[in-house]
């Protein structure tokens, strides 16, 4: 796409959050583009039961193609490519990425977040089958009375005490000496039991995780909640000053404008709630800012 005439928006991401913006600017009838490496988290996700109409749940991947048929009948460009580098123009930006680039008078950046995983060599597939899971607030409920495994300690004492709510048989697996006195009171107070396992790895037992622990002795839980942190994916916002937290988030006011004019972010490049239903919320919030923000077009 060297050289093509710039674009009106250029959305990074082809997430939930990226994809729903760019459903709205083509249905506002303005040009957009779509740049992804195709591996969304969502793709991860083996049922989501917080997507409205969905009486039983779909999964991240049904959801991505669901959008994705829209998108082809909208006719949005679709670049598959890693943007590396994002630079700004007198009237706009121009995104790079290997073996082309292109400029737009606007850019979103839905790149999202990418989640530190456990020491579990098959983690992908035990997320596929419902054992390894990162999100309580999207699926708790489905942990209802289940024996549950939570941790590192440092990360993870809310989720623990989130989580008694829908099971009583809660474990945090602690990799270091807690020294939050008043975490570990909370967590005792509820009923949450800590272990501490510095040396911790996780492996598949039939239906079910298992924990080995440095003395080889083991624990089994029907689902597993690791809590490592996670890179958020906003080094080309922070590349043109945008203002962000300690931990990367995108700071971004009520259209989700970031500090870099002309420069939006959208879903979990933004926020720690990471929800399906927040990014569709951003990305309609920002897409309207966005016609409105462009010179009027007239049929």
């Amino acid at each position: 796409m060297t050289g093509a005439q710039p674009i009106d928006c250029l959305i990074v991401g082809g997430g939930p959050a990226g994809m729903m913006a760019a459903i709205y600017l083509a249905r506002f009838r303005r040009r957009v583009c779509i740049a992804d490496t195709g591996a969304s988290r969502a793709a991860l996700i083996p049922r989501s039961h917080n997507v409205p109409g969905f009486v039983h749940g779909l999964s991240g991947a049904e959801l991505i193609a669901r959008m994705s048929a829209q998108l082809d009948e909208l006719a949005v460009t679709r670049v598959e490519a890693e943007v590396t580098a994002l630079q700004r123009l007198a009237h706009g930006f121009q995104a790079s990425w290997r073996g082309g680039a292109h400029e737009a008078a606007t850019v979103v950046l839905a790149s999202g977040i990418v989640d530190t995983h456990p020491p579990f060599d098959e983690w992908r597939v035990a997320v596929a089958d419902g054992l390894l899971r990162y999100c309580p607030v999207c699926d708790a409920f489905e942990a209802i009375g289940r024996r549950v495994g939570v941790g590192p300690l440092g990360r993870a004492a809310g989720k623990a005490l989130f989580l008694r709510g829908y099971s009583p048989d809660v474990t945090l697996l602690a990799t270091g000496q807690g020294d939050d006195e008043a975490a570990m009171s909370r967590l005792a107070e509820a009923g949450v039991e800590v272990v501490f396992a510095p040396d911790l790895r996780l492996r598949r037992a039939a239906d079910r995780i298992e924990a080995v622990f440095a003395d080889e002795s083991t624990a089994q839980f029907d689902m597993v909640y690791p809590v490592m942190g996670a890179e958020v994916r906003s080094k080309l916002a922070v590349s043109l000053g945008a203002e962000h937290t300690a931990d990367g988030y995108l700071k971004v006011d009520d259209h989700q404008r970031t500090s870099a004019g002309g420069l939006y972010g959208i879903g979990d490049v933004v926020t720690d709630l990471h929800q399906i239903s927040v990014a569709f919320g951003h990305a309609a919030i920002a897409a309207c800012t966005i016609h409105s923000s462009l010179p009027r077009r007239l049929a």
